[in-house]
């Protein structure tokens, strides 16, 4: 069996942006280094500042330097059936796999990482960084951040690696059912396995262990575990994959639940990673205030937090449109309602649409009545009810509540005859969770489409 232990230097930090340097690569036969191959690499751009500071590589060093596709083809059969090996292999392997496959070269290597290797073999290190690793057990580097000094010293840590494996845990992560070889470098495969094979919501966290990223799955072993395969060489996944230190997890009963809960979460912590909820949101609502004659007016405004809305909208074109259908319906006025802004009474007064509110003409009490009844009938359009469905267990079901229009949250319960005490009690032992239209939208279609799991309240 040959391992191929490389290094490379770069441009920057994702192959589908930037130019390979230098590579470095020792062919290793499980006991030395049997062949050696190094090369600058002209990248066709500019190198920047700060990566000629970190390796000394300039664009004077690399004008006369092959490009890579001019060694492409050695390169490739120099990797070709080996063992790959790297610290932190995904990097190197994701650069040089990009760069091959537009150089014509498919390449297809089980890989070894020698930081996770590392965490595994001689466990208790307080960096695994390979310049702290390699200071720590006395392995010399020459030409630090240059590709043949880091492949060299990769190539030492690689034997004492070797040395170390009493148990056969290199045999065991080259299996191909293992998944150690596409886990992020400083992520346990132990935090993968306790992972349940059911709905929930998953948390990475990075070193310090601060959420980076939260993802609802139907299976949270498999979703989880998705994150990891291939090798995209774009940054930001490249970024993330080496910022993920630890998973957590909180399993739902459903999927509609872990929907629920990741929105909720992402809106709570904010994380950095994600991007599909946080944009932001031109929410309208219309509310109902008195005004200094004693009128009650509405009127369509934009989302205000911790304020009483009757009713919300995804545009404020929704919402003009809901308003004049009321306007229509209980003949307000539409000036009162903000919807006209006029000097004057309001155009409809003319065409006897409007009885005068706007100009004291109609008096407070029989204006405010039609309005009373306006309400109460968007009330009453407002749906409440539950979604009875599976719980986390066998012996638990879950229920979710919507009242009056809105969200208002979800728990478990071991007796469905808990519902039948009302909704007061059954709202008692839930968990509150935010309401804005995504989520509602989410338990309509859910309840219309599975009409036997709904308990009207």
């Amino acid at each position: 069996m040959l391992y191929a232990v490389v290094d490379i230097e770069t441009t920057g930090g994702h192959a589908s942006a930037n130019g390979i340097t230098e590579v470095a690569i020792n062919i290793h036969d499980g006991n030395q280094i049997v062949e050696s191959y190094t090369t600058l690499i002209n990248p066709i751009q500019p190198i920047p500042d700060y990566i000629t500071a970190l390796t000394g590589i300039d664009n004077a060093m690399l004008k006369d330097a092959p490009t890579f596709a001019d060694v492409a083809l050695q390169i490739y059969q120099l990797l070709n059936d080996k063992i790959f090996v790297a610290h932190n292999v995904n990097f190197d392997y994701s650069f040089l796999k990009h760069h091959l496959a537009a150089a014509g070269y498919d390449l297809q290597c089980r890989k070894l990482c020698t930081v996770r290797l590392s965490r595994k073999l001689i466990p208790g290190k307080s960096s695994y960084n390979l310049g702290k690793l390699c200071t720590a057990l006395q392995i010399p580097i020459q030409n630090r951040h240059r590709a043949a000094g880091d492949a060299d010293a990769t190539s030492i840590l690689f034997n004492m690696l070797l040395d170390n494996d009493l148990e056969g845990i290199i045999p065991e992560m080259l299996k191909k059912t293992s998944k150690e070889q596409v886990l992020p470098p400083h992520l346990d495969k132990a935090s993968i396995l306790r992972l349940p094979n059911q709905p929930g919501v998953y948390y990475f966290k990075d070193s310090k262990g601060k959420i980076i990223y939260v993802g609802k799955a139907k299976d949270l072993k498999k979703r989880v575990t998705s994150h990891f395969t291939g090798n995209t060489p774009n940054r930001q996944r490249q970024d993330f994959l080496r910022t993920i230190h630890h998973v957590d997890f909180v399993i739902c009963g459903t999927e509609l639940m872990a929907l629920i809960l990741e929105a909720n979460e992402i809106k709570r912590l904010w994380p950095e990673n994600n991007r599909a909820m946080k944009r932001y949101e031109h929410k309208y609502d219309l509310y109902v205030f008195e005004d200094q004659n004693g009128y009650l007016r509405l009127a369509v405004d934009k989302h205000k937090k911790n304020n009483n809305a009757i009713q919300s909208f995804n545009s404020l074109l929704e919402g003009y449109n809901f308003l004049t259908q009321l306007i229509d319906k209980y003949q307000l006025c539409a000036k009162l309602c903000y919807l006209q802004k006029t000097a004057t009474k309001c155009y409809a007064h003319e065409n006897g649409q409007c009885f005068g509110a706007c100009s004291g003409i109609e008096t407070v009490t029989v204006y405010n009545k039609k309005l009373n009844a306006a309400l109460n009938d968007i009330q009453n359009q407002q749906p409440s009810f539950a979604l009875v469905d599976e719980g986390r267990k066998e012996e638990e079901f879950s229920c979710l509540v919507v009242e009056n229009g809105k969200f208002y949250g979800m728990g478990y319960f071991t007796d469905k005859n808990y519902l039948a005490d009302g909704l007061a009690l059954v709202k008692n032992d839930l968990s509150i969770y935010q309401s804005n239209s995504y989520i509602l939208n989410l338990i309509l279609s859910h309840a219309e489409q599975h009409p036997q799991k709904l308990y009207k309240l």
